[in-house]
């Protein structure tokens, strides 16, 4: 295991302890506050969004931690400190902030919609340039990671959008969802935000700082640039009324370099751009659209496995169709013969009635004339048309015929369509061989010959199928973070599973091709 991820997997399995349903919550939330950003929460009431909030900052050794619950009537002073009396009496406007949040390097704010403008205008310089105004001084302020919480997203046409905007990591706080869960909730003790952590795991100031600098330093693979602009294109696409402002954008691409580093990367892979579903929806109405957005660009990247499925599919239609030409009838063989030449055709032997007696005729009927539509006279014996029979295919291969026996001595008769008569039985051309069947007498080399290149192209697929495979496991432990769940690292890996899936049909068919051949 790469030591700053195994620190960082210890470090939550403390936080989460017995907590339910939240690990994935805790995960994104620690990545966000490693990387100083911005979260807010969002959900109903009572879904442990303080006890979230509280847990992460016992991950930091940090005394100066500071809580609020906002609400209407809120007041500044409670907030950033209560006015000095003794400054006040000087003149000086100056607050009292130890112990308030322009103190504190780690804060939660409740219901932070709620809060009056004063306060929100105030706070939002505050997170934005990490300065405070105290009277005529301009002080630094430490705040590292400010985690903001409500059961509404800011209510439009109120200038809050500002604010909202500097909370990058947006994380649905649902309630508990699991029978189990909720059962062993109901029958233990309440929850502490109080927990042991190996002093070990603790992270200080010094690493914090360190580690900031390093992150910046990571690079964006080509398959994350290409999926953000994705990303983008599919906004525009289904007209979502969503906007990302590029400094949002900024920061999603930092939060992604943080996914790598804290899994001992110097690279994003393509799983860290799941993390964007967390950073880019606005409101409860976009966020599913959002979260689908997001893993269908996933998705669709991919990874390149390096198998030409093109040259697969080439060799083995090529093998398919020398099979089906040496050994299988393309079309239907019917029993002809050869008046001149070369030339098919179909002998006909019918009776007919002539002055109250039977008789027979033997006419031809060109093979060539099976597909048309029109009538035409069969030949004799010595190829002169016999003008007193008409023939006719019908759509189904059979052939309609009519005799005009007077017409046979005397041609007057011909042009007249009263002496026409249509035979009762029509001749059904007769199949010897039907398309499909298997001709006889192939030569036995040709046979060995197409066993031979079937047994390749089988094993040529095989080895394609172990050779994904194997990159399929390193993809997975390439693609191992605490920060997105099993299921969701599911989707990067799926365009493998689809090409080994379609390797599998390709050996199916060649197992078709075998069948052909024996």
């Amino acid at each position: 295991m790469k030591p700053l991820q195994k620190r960082i997997e210890n470090l939550l399995v403390a936080l989460n302890k017995d907590l339910y349903e939240r690990e994935d919550i805790m995960a994104v939330s620690l990545l966000s506050a490693l990387s100083e950003q911005n979260i807010f929460l969002y959900g109903p009431p009572g879904t442990a969004k303080s006890l979230i909030s509280r847990r992460l900052s016992k991950a930091f050794k940090t005394e100066h931690y500071f809580e609020y619950l906002m609400q209407k009537f809120s007041t500044p002073e409670e907030v950033f400190g209560p006015v000095s009396i003794i400054e006040l009496k000087k003149d000086n406007y100056i607050r009292k902030t130890e112990g308030y949040l322009p103190e504190a390097e780690f804060a939660f704010l409740d219901e932070i919609w709620k809060s009056s403008p004063a306060i929100l205008n105030t706070l939002l310089t505050l997170i934005n340039e990490k300065v405070y105004k105290n009277g005529s001084q301009v002080n630094n302020v430490p705040l590292k990671v400010l985690i903001s919480a409500s059961n509404e997203t800011p209510p439009s046409g109120q200038g809050l959008e500002a604010l909202y905007d500097r909370f990058l990591t947006r994380l649905y706080v649902p309630p508990m969802d699991d029978k189990q869960n909720f059962n062993t909730l109901l029958q233990a003790n309440a929850t502490s935000s109080d927990i042991d952590i190996d002093e070990n795991l603790l992270i200080t100031t010094n690493e914090w700082k360190e580690w900031k600098e390093k992150i910046v330093k990571v690079k964006l693979s080509d398959e994350t640039l290409n999926i953000i602009h994705s990303i983008r294109v599919k906004f525009e696409e289904k007209k979502l009324d969503i906007y990302v402002s590029d400094r949002r954008w900024a920061k999603a691409a930092l939060l992604l370099k943080a996914g790598a580093f804290f899994c001992d990367r110097q690279s994003t892979n393509i799983v860290d751009n799941l993390l964007l579903s967390h950073c880019l929806w606005t409101s409860k109405d976009n966020r599913e659209d959002v979260i689908k957005i997001v893993e269908e660009a996933v998705e669709e990247s991919g990874f390149e496995t390096g198998v030409s499925f093109k040259k697969l599919d080439e060799e083995k239609d090529e093998l398919d169709k020398e099979i089906n030409k040496e050994m299988y009838h393309k079309t239907d063989v019917y029993e002809t013969v050869k008046l001149d030449g070369n030339t098919q055709y179909f002998k006909v032997t019918k009776e007919y009635e002539e002055d109250y007696d039977t008789s027979k005729v033997t006419f031809y009927i060109p093979y060539s004339n099976m597909k048309t539509k029109n009538k035409f006279n069969p030949l004799d014996k010595n190829g002169n048309e016999l003008k007193w029979i008409r023939c006719e295919f019908d759509t189904q291969g059979t052939c309609q015929l009519e005799f005009n026996t007077y017409g046979k001595d005397n041609s007057l008769y011909l042009n007249d369509e009263y002496y026409w008569k249509t035979i009762n039985n029509p001749f059904k051309p007769t199949v010897i061989y039907h398309k499909g069947d298997k001709k006889s007498n192939v030569n036995e080399r040709l046979i060995e010959s197409l066993e031979l290149a079937v047994l390749n192209l089988s094993e040529k697929i095989e080895k394609s199928i172990k050779d994904i495979e194997a990159k399929k496991d390193n993809f997975l432990k390439e693609l191992e973070t605490p920060f997105v769940p099993k299921e969701k690292i599911k989707i990067a890996i799926k365009s493998v599973e689809q090409q080994i899936e379609s390797m599998n049909l390709r050996l199916k068919d060649c197992e078709r091709l075998e069948a052909l051949v024996k």
